[in-house]
């Protein structure tokens, strides 16, 4: 059992920064939302309270119950939990004369604070919050200020709970790394033991425990987060695995015969089904999104029940379910304000009859792939671009058909076998080409011409939850754009998408 902290979650963007800014440390901590906190254990070494966008004053602020937590339990307040742990305790919370965000500086430090242990003065620290604490509990020490606001940081007499008004997991302050390794491994005392290796092993010892001598069936899709699962489960319970990997239809051109190929050397048992009909059918004339994704996922429930009851006695489904999956599907506003259709998280309809297992649940993206190395995948499994779950029916924007498909694989083709040709593969996180709904006129030779737009889209992320476009260079995306409108009929104009997420997402569906 791994040291733990426990993270209640708010709402804040930020959540999810803390969490992986504790995972850099090697030390394991989980996400819960506020209402929904877990027992508290032992290996619970410490709890975290999150920011928010809401004011403690609000009628509807989120309340936890810290019963079992403050003053039993190393605490630590950041921005909405520090304002939570004084105004609701005896303290007072009121609006800012003015909006504190950005950038700050610390004036004054208590360096004999056990979490302010190695900080300098004036050293820069990032704020976002529209109130402040006016006033504190006269069993509260004030550790830390800012010019403007008095209160920045405070310690509980007898207690070690801490409040922070500002974001120490954010790049901006500057050395918010070494505030939260003072609270983390010298505050709650975390080993730092959370690694790929101990991962690996860990997770193979709980799945022979778990599965014992059932079978169990997985869907590869070729991706990352399939692979790494099906590879742990391959070394828990060995031939008891089959792998089912399903052509949609949607996938990249030549994608199944090449996924297929690869897998051979890995010692997997993969059957590979063809069902583009099957796919095109259930997509027929449907133009919204939501609907794609859910004909997309009935369709492969279908697909993949009819090749499951195809081997006997199966008692357990493996999913490629990773962390942030899990976190927006128990969000604290609901996952059916959050969650996508196509994560599948909790499982199948009733009449599959199978339980689920989700190797790779309580990971991030890139830990998915240090997990994977530590197993042995070959770099250029584990070096792919995340493909989504939907594949090209959420980058054709409108409705489906085989010949669109046929355009979009090519273009695509193209564009990522050029990336890889000029060596910016490897720098980009995400890329893929999207299939507009509108025509545009051009000219091609003597001819006027009336045909699709493309919209090229590259990000760097480091799991997806934010991105930014990527600055390929103008010479390469010329050279692109050429091949694609010589090569490909149909298409006529090449864009460029440069949004970052937030405010737009990576996929345009």
């Amino acid at each position: 059992m791994f040291d733990t902290i426990l993270i209640l979650d708010f709402g804040s963007q930020y959540t999810q920064l803390i969490a992986r800014r504790i995972r850099e440390m090697n030390v394991y901590c989980e996400i819960y939302p506020f209402n929904k906190i877990p027992t508290i254990t032992k290996n619970i070494k410490g709890v975290i309270l999150s920011g928010s966008p809401f004011s403690v004053r609000d009628a509807q602020a989120p309340v936890p119950d810290l019963s079992e937590i403050k003053g039993i339990k190393p605490l630590l307040g950041v921005c909405y939990g520090a304002q939570f742990l004084a105004h609701n305790f005896g303290g007072e919370v009121l609006p800012s004369n003015k909006r504190e965000y950005g950038r700050a500086n610390l004036d004054y430090v208590n360096n004999s604070s056990d979490l302010f242990l190695g900080i300098d003065t004036k050293t820069q620290v990032w704020m976002s919050h529209g109130d402040t604490i006016a006033k504190i509990p006269e069993n509260y020490d004030i550790i830390a200020s800012t010019a403007d606001v008095k209160v920045g940081a405070y310690k509980i007499k007898g207690e070690t709970t801490y409040g922070i008004q500002f974001h120490p997991e954010v790049y901006h302050t500057l050395q918010g790394k070494i505030m939260l390794e003072n609270y983390v491994l010298n505050i709650c005392g975390c080993q730092q033991n959370w690694t790929p290796e101990s991962f690996a092993q860990s997770s193979i010892n709980s799945l022979k425990e778990q599965i014992k001598t059932d079978k169990v069936i997985l869907g590869l899709s070729g991706g990352v987060d399939s692979s790494v699962a099906a590879i742990l489960l391959h070394n828990a319970i060995g031939a008891k695995l089959t792998c089912i990997f399903v052509d949609n239809g949607l996938l990249r051109k030549n994608e199944f015969e090449e996924v297929l190929n690869s897998y051979k050397n890995m010692g997997l048992n993969v059957i590979g089904v063809n069902s583009k009909d099957k796919f095109y059918k259930a997509l027929e004339n449907i133009t919204d999104p939501e609907q794609k994704r859910k004909a997309i996922g009935k369709t492969f429930i279908d697909v993949f029940d009819e090749e499951a009851k195809k081997i006997e006695d199966v008692k357990w489904l493996a999913q490629g379910t990773i962390y942030p999956d899990v976190i927006e599907s128990i969000s604290v506003n609901g996952p059916s304000a959050t969650i996508k259709s196509h994560h599948n998280v909790g499982g199948l309809p009733d009449y599959m009859k199978l339980k689920i297992v989700e190797p790779l649940r309580l990971l991030f993206k890139d830990e998915v792939r240090r997990v994977g190395k530590e197993l042995g995948l070959s770099s250029a499994l584990l070096g792919r671009h995340p493909f989504p779950g939907p594949g090209l029916g959420i980058r054709i924007l409108g409705d489906i058909t085989a010949d669109k498909v046929r355009i979009l694989q090519e273009a695509d083709n193209i564009f990522i076998s050029e990336l890889k040709a000029d060596n910016l593969y490897n720098e980009v996180w995400q890329a893929g080409v999207i299939l507009l709904p509108i025509q545009s006129v051009g000219v091609m030779g003597d001819e006027r011409t009336y045909e699709q737009v493309v919209a090229l889209r590259a990000v760097q992320s480091t799991d997806g939850m934010t991105a930014d476009w990527v600055h390929l260079p103008y010479e390469f995306l010329a050279k692109v754009s050429n091949k694609i409108i010589n090569q490909v009929k149909g298409i006529n104009r090449v864009v460029y998408d440069i949004s970052s997420k937030p405010p737009a997402t990576i996929e345009w569906e």
